[in-house]
């Protein structure tokens, strides 16, 4: 089998800085006050993913996850360790990341399609595609300095989602947007965990987790906690609570007919 995603001893270490300005740091320094601390947002992190594996990446808030989908995405290098992975990457590290807020919706399109590695001719070739699922209408062509953020999630996720890659990632992907646009997107996903695709899925949510992944990976403080089934990652993590919580006001919320 394939390895498509290759961890060795990853560290990412950013630096705190307990000042803010120029006086504050001399004033710092002339008292013999500490001036700034360092940490490792990603602390020694070690794991392969295969091909087709659909993996999730769970944890606290603080413990790393966006750090470590960046070292994977190539957004971010670690200071030690190495990151390999092979083949086209596509996804959605942050909503609407890489958008100009100067231009349109359609010149957006185009620009986040060629960050994501796709040519000219690709994105005009799924153009149709790419402005039905995000279903902005006469906005596709406004500044997106005027759109909000589920209108940013809906360009972002259809550019990603309509990239032909071998690796798709994805950070809450589905965290922003009203719920009609959640399941268009969480179907779509199904799809590409069906066509094989290698994914990884950084989220909150056990639900969505349990439904697209066959793996999880837990962080904690940067370090690797848990790798291993699904379920008993979110055991580990006690997510079941909260869980069931959601599940509920789905139902509640269906019931009232929330999105028609």
């Amino acid at each position: 089998m394939t390895t498509m995603i290759k961890v060795e001893g990853a560290t990412k270490t950013f630096t705190m800085s307990y000042q803010r300005s120029l006086k504050q740091l001399v004033l710092a320094k002339a008292r013999g006050r500490k001036t700034h601390d360092t940490f490792n947002a990603v602390d020694d992190v070690s794991f392969t993913v295969q091909e087709g594996e659909a993996v999730g990446l769970m944890g606290l808030n603080g413990s790393g996850k966006s750090t470590l989908l960046k070292l994977v995405s190539g957004v971010m290098r670690p200071d030690s360790g190495s990151v390999l992975t092979r083949g086209r990457i596509a996804g959605l590290i942050a909503t609407g990341a890489g958008f100009d807020p100067q231009l349109t919706g359609r010149d957006n399109l185009f620009l986040n399609a060629a960050i994501l590695g796709m040519s000219r001719a690709e994105t005009l070739r799924k153009l149709d595609e790419i402005v039905d699922f995000a279903d902005l209408g006469k906005f596709l062509d406004t500044e997106v300095a005027y759109y909000s953020s589920g209108m940013k999630a809906r360009l972002g996720f259809s550019v990603a989602i309509n990239v032909d890659a071998d690796i798709f990632i994805a950070d809450e992907a589905l965290a922003v947007g009203d719920r009609p646009f959640k399941r268009k997107c969480k179907k779509k996903m199904d799809e590409i965990v069906k066509s094989g695709v290698t994914m990884f899925y950084v989220s909150h949510a056990p639900g969505s987790v349990r439904n697209l992944c066959d793996r999880l990976l837990v962080l904690e403080h940067g370090r690797l906690g848990f790798d291993g089934d699904v379920d008993e990652g979110i055991a580990y993590l006690e997510y079941d609570d909260d869980d069931d919580e959601e599940r509920g006001r789905a139902r509640s919320d269906d019931g009232l007919g929330a999105d028609i």
